[in-house]
């Protein structure tokens, strides 16, 4: 085996590992979402929902059909996560960071 050949196989064994590190994540944030027939949306679930779209876990399209959740809904919440952090998934909040 030439050296290309070695770093090559070196690589794409990187490349697997990666891959199922990648999959074993998407599927342990899959094992914390809220169950599907969720109506009590606390923080804590919001922000697992909006973690798994943003990492690749599940798609926007999979979490709105789930949760029947409109897409308007959903982009609220990860707009909320982006400006705030999780605080800005609080309901009791909302007014306070919404602009007038």
């Amino acid at each position: 085996m030439s050296t290309m050949d070695g770093q090559n196989s070196h690589r794409q064994d990187a490349d697997t590992n990666i891959s199922n590190i990648d999959r074993g994540q998407n599927q342990m944030m899959l094992n914390e979402l809220p169950p599907p027939d969720t109506k009590r949306w606390v923080v804590r679930r919001k922000a697992a929902v909006v973690a798994a779209v943003k990492n690749g876990a599940i798609t926007l399209e999979e979490v709105c059909r789930r949760y029947n959740l409109s897409v308007e809904e959903f982009l609220t919440w990860q707009e909320m996560v982006d400006k705030h952090g999780v605080r800005g998934l609080r309901v009791t909040r909302l007014q306070d960071y919404r602009a007038p």
